[in-house]
């Protein structure tokens, strides 16, 4: 209840007179349909008794009519106020969770699995406005039309009416009941089948190299099969109950309609009610039920919704605490890391990904940490980010748990990564993510840090420039170059660098290594690589190993004393 407290009421009551007018509109359109099949009813008994002169039936003709047309205008009404509500709130929600995402931008691919992120932003939020659509409004409209029927129908009979409120009440209360408690289980592995499906092909696609290279691709493919059939298993399982209780409710719906047509017999046959009525109550029984039958379906689809209100939720609580970030900005100004015998094991595993790590990094330190794929360079960034927590030892900033900082830790430690993530508007939006109140000054005194200020203002456009979808206006070095303008506005007093050269030509590579030693030599500054490139200037080189460190110094140390790394050094400057 809480998630809908906090992601559904608020909008419902900014938008509370619509969608109550939506509500009015749709028990009204069901109103006209119950009277158009009464007065049809009405009007077929006394036609078939010949009257004397069309006169006496004109006024049922009429109301036909009205009644008919009615139904299709209030219909049309009550769609067009009820989406238009619904998508305000649908923009209203991703308006939300942008904001919630913005201050995570550039640690985006830290915190989040892209195919889970793109199923939130594209799949998530576009099933909330079923609950409104597909849940509120055909369950509080059930729900009046039940109470309606059953005060109508005392007025005429209220034994009558106690029976069939009972009976009325299977369908609106004992069948989503059912269905609810049946299906909940179901709904749920549905909801999350399709998400690990969206993860795993957006995943899949984005590592599609990995895969060939690995030649695992077979492997995939036959995951993805697997899981992909166990969706449909469960889809095809929850279909089979939702058409096979439409069907008894159907049944249902014929029973009731002949009770109630025998019911009118007898009043009528009691003189109650006039035989031409006979009719007339046995037909208005059908559109009753018609807008009492979807109040199962709507009710079964709840467990669906708190699967993608989790999602939104964790995004909205991983969201910086403003107010702690500036006060512990001032504490990190000059950091100190210190890594005591640190391991970390993932879940599942036999192996440690880190074993023993012992580091310390001191202020304006230049650290090189280098490996082979699946060394544990990743992990020790999340480590020291704090989104892992060591199986074994302890990770302390300046002296303190980095699990005490949270989110603010991002306040004093920024990454580069190997594709930072560029959003779709202005070159100067997307480099004053890192200071949303940095001056025009100041982000062209950081282009010019970075070496892109000549170039973007030789475009027409200059900072004003469309960087398109992921960036694409601009080659691999220059959104690279973008990327640490933005790290270079956010001043953290720490830069991580995840291997922000892979997949550049070497005179790219080289122009941006050198572009970032000059750029942040006032920083303390942790190099993630397997290249050599630039160890020269580092003040310590870590080599890792399965987890391990093999060896570490500097890099004249190393030359002079490890034959290992001469080789490597000598290889990789030679392939240079």
């Amino acid at each position: 209840m809480n998630l809908y407290q906090r992601h559904i009421f608020p909008y419902a009551r900014d938008y509370k007179k619509t969608l109550l007018s939506t509500i009015i509109l749709g028990v009204l359109t069901i109103l006209s349909a119950a009277m158009l099949t009464f007065t049809s009813g009405y009007l077929i008994s006394r036609t078939s008794e010949r009257p004397e002169t069309i006169l006496l039936v004109y006024i049922p003709i009429v109301a036909v009519r009205t009644f008919g047309i009615s139904r299709a205008a209030l219909r049309y009404v009550e769609r067009l106020l009820g989406h238009n509500a619904v998508l305000k709130i649908i923009a209203d929600m991703r308006v939300q969770l942008y904001h919630a995402l913005e201050p995570q931008a550039l640690f985006i691919r830290s915190r989040f699995q892209t195919g889970d992120l793109l199923g939130t932003l594209a799949d998530d939020i576009e099933h909330l406005q079923d609950v409104y659509i597909r849940t509120l409004f055909p369950t509080v409209i059930g729900l009046f039309l039940y109470s309606f029927s059953v005060i109508v129908l005392a007025m005429y009979d209220w034994k009558f009416a106690i029976i069939m409120a009972l009976c009325l009440a299977v369908v609106v209360f004992v069948y989503p009941m059912v269905s609810l408690y049946l299906m909940k289980k179901n709904q749920q592995l549905s909801k999350k089948l399709h998400s690990d499906l969206y993860n795993t092909m957006t995943e899949g696609v984005f590592g599609l190299r990995d895969w060939i290279i690995s030649g695992r691709k077979d492997h995939f493919l036959k995951t993805f099969q697997k899981d992909s059939q166990a969706s449909h298993a469960i889809d095809k399982k929850l279909a089979f109950w939702q058409q096979s209780r439409t069907m008894q409710l159907q049944i249902f719906s014929g029973i009731l309609v002949l009770v109630v047509g025998v019911w009118a017999g007898q009043q009528a046959a009691a003189g109650i009610l006039l035989p031409t009525y006979i009719a007339a109550f046995t037909l208005v029984t059908l559109p009753i039920l018609e807008g009492l039958i979807p109040v199962s379906h709507a009710v079964e689809r709840m467990p669906a919704y708190e699967a993608s209100l989790q999602r939104i939720d964790r995004i909205h609580q991983q969201s910086p605490a403003i107010e702690q970030s500036l006060e512990l900005k001032q504490e990190v100004e000059k950091v100190e890391i210190e890594l005591k015998n640190v391991s970390y094991r993932y879940e599942g595993q036999t192996d440690d990904a880190l074993h023993c790590i012992n580091l310390s990094i001191r202020p304006g330190d230049k650290v090189a940490v280098l490996g082979k794929s699946g060394a544990g360079k990743s992990t020790l960034i999340q480590l020291l980010l704090g989104t892992l927590q060591p199986t074994v030892g302890s990770v302390h900033v300046n002296k303190q748990s980095v699990s005490r900082y949270g989110d603010s830790i991002f306040d004093c430690m920024s990454v580069l990564n190997q594709k930072p993530y560029l959003f779709a508007t202005t070159v100067e939006n997307n480099m004053k993510l890192g200071d949303s109140s940095a001056t025009v000054e100041d982000v062209n005194r950081v282009a010019e840090q970075v070496g892109l200020y000549d170039y973007l203002q030789a475009l027409p456009a200059g900072l004003k420039t469309q960087m398109e979808e992921t960036g694409q206006r601009f080659s691999g070095g220059e959104r690279q170059r973008i990327a640490l303008a933005r790290i270079l506005l956010k001043q953290t007093p720490v830069v991580i660098l995840d291997e922000p050269t892979v997949g550049l030509d070497p005179v790219t590579e080289h122009a941006l290594v050198q572009t970032i030693h000059r750029s942040l030599q006032d920083k303390t500054v942790l190099w993630i690589t397997h290249h050599l490139m630039g160890m020269e200037k580092m003040d310590h080189i870590i080599f890792l190993d399965r987890g391990r460190i093999i060896m570490q110094g500097t890099h004249d140390q190393l030359l002079a004393e490890n034959e290992r790394y001469r080789k490597l050094y000598e290889l990789d400057v030679a392939m240079k």
